[in-house]
């Protein structure tokens, strides 16, 4: 890989102890091995992703099982901005809540908008890129999640948070999700690329995509690539 990790084996301790520590408390705010096995659980349970991505995700993927296919940009806008509203209304509990409620529920409303146009545009770049094929989308963004559950049992077996029997089993409950929740490589690629974008990348199509559709492209075609010679299901 071109991070130089290794996919095929978990004797691995990443760059050494000192800076795999420090890796982890710079970027994760973790410093003990409790802090650490709390943020892998998450992550292998996909919670640790925005659940605002899986509510918005979740609409479109409801309609396109009612209505049995793709499902229109404007649908999904008119259907997510009534559950929205739909969800805060349940939640009422005063007339006081109620009234300062309305402008935090239409603040999701538009928040929600501009998420559908982010996932859109990104899709829509996909298509174009090869990563998604045409008719398909995006159903969860959860592969971001697992893949950095399998990434977080390295770091931790570099950090000394766990052991090798604990990474390796971290690392095989994440490919047991992944395969539960997507179909194909192909299907979790883009999902996880989607997830990352939505992070990192803020539609710049800069190097948070650039690096993960070449990395994509390699694995979908190199004869050597794990993606060719190991089944996905």
């Amino acid at each position: 890989m071109s991070n130089a990790s290794l996919w095929n084996a978990m004797g691995w301790h990443g760059t050494g102890y000192v800076r795999e520590r420090k890796r982890l408390r710079e970027w994760w705010d973790i410093t003990s091995r409790e802090e650490w096995l709390s943020a892998e659980e998450a992550l292998l349970g996909g919670r640790m992703s925005s659940p605002f991505w899986g509510l918005v995700l979740g609409i479109r993927s409801a309609l396109a099982r009612d209505f049995g296919g793709m499902v229109e940009v404007d649908h999904w806008r008119q259907v997510t901005s009534r559950v929205i509203r739909s969800r805060a209304v349940a939640q009422e509990i005063t007339p006081e809540v109620a009234h300062r409620s309305d402008s935090e529920t239409e603040a999701q409303v538009a928040g929600a908008q501009r998420l559908i146009g982010r996932i859109t545009r990104y899709e829509a770049r996909f298509r174009a890129d090869g990563l998604l094929a045409d008719g398909r989308f995006v159903h969860t963004v959860e592969a971001w999640d697992y893949g950095r559950a399998s990434k977080m049992a390295r770091w931790g077996l570099g950090a000394r948070f766990c052991d090798v029997a604990e990474a390796e089993q971290a690392v095989l409950r994440a490919g047991r999700v992944s395969r539960i929740n997507y179909r194909s490589w192909e299907d979790f690629s883009a999902a996880y690329i989607l997830g990352r974008c939505l992070h990192f990348d803020e539609e710049e199509f800069g190097d948070w995509y650039g690096d993960m559709l070449n990395a994509h492209r390699i694995l979908m075609t190199d004869p050597n690539s794990p993606w060719l010679n190991i089944p996905f299901k």
